[in-house]
């Protein structure tokens, strides 16, 4: 049974990520920040003892060399972010329930020990979230197929987002992970002070 790791990334181009940062930095500069902390964030991530795959946004963008060549891709399709999450969860072309992780790419904070204690949760629990000190969550994952109705009236980018995913999972038995930031606005950037 293979660990699964899904990171949902979305092509860096100007004007289509990050759109509230580039609000504060520039659409330009928020692509280039959302680009190298791809490139990061994978380098952190990568381990044997699980799968990488990227769930990529939008869909014509599967064959962008922007993504390392070695690494799966899915395309997530449309609608909100539980629609492309929980389609992520439901075509894991697994039927006998290897546990499947989902990321955001925006979550400078994440290591291989993150993801680690979020898989080790899967095994005694149906799944896991990480939180987000914003009232939203930077992983989610499930042992097995996804419920009906999971991510049923969540509030995307608001922070009721984590509170809404718990209340439309209530069959499951969930495990609360580490809270790790993501970054949404400029003020989420950690600038290091000149010596």
């Amino acid at each position: 049974m293979r660990q699964r790791l899904v990171v949902m990334v979305k092509e860096p181009r100007p004007g289509r990520v990050k759109t509230r940062l580039a609000r504060g930095i520039g659409t330009v500069a928020a692509a280039w920040w959302m680009r190298h902390q791809v490139a990061r964030l994978l380098r952190r991530v990568r381990d044997p003892r699980w799968e990488v795959w990227l769930a990529v946004s939008p869909d014509r963008a599967l064959r962008s060399a922007v993504w390392p060549g070695d690494l799966p891709r899915v395309a997530q399709g449309g609608g909100d972010l539980g629609a492309r999450m929980g389609r992520i969860f439901s075509r894991r072309g697994d039927p006998s329930g290897s546990p499947t992780l989902i990321i955001g790419s925006d979550i400078p904070g994440v290591n291989r020990a993150h993801i680690a204690r979020a898989f080790r949760a899967l095994a005694s629990h149906e799944a896991v979230i990480g939180p987000a000190p914003d009232g939203g969550y930077w992983a989610i994952g499930i042992r097995r197929a996804p419920p009906a109705g999971m991510f049923d009236g969540v509030r995307w980018s608001t922070g009721h987002a984590m509170a809404d995913t718990l209340a439309s999972i209530p069959s499951l038995r969930v495990a609360v992970t580490d809270t790790l930031s993501d970054v949404d606005e400029p003020g989420d950037l950690k600038i290091p002070a000149d010596p």
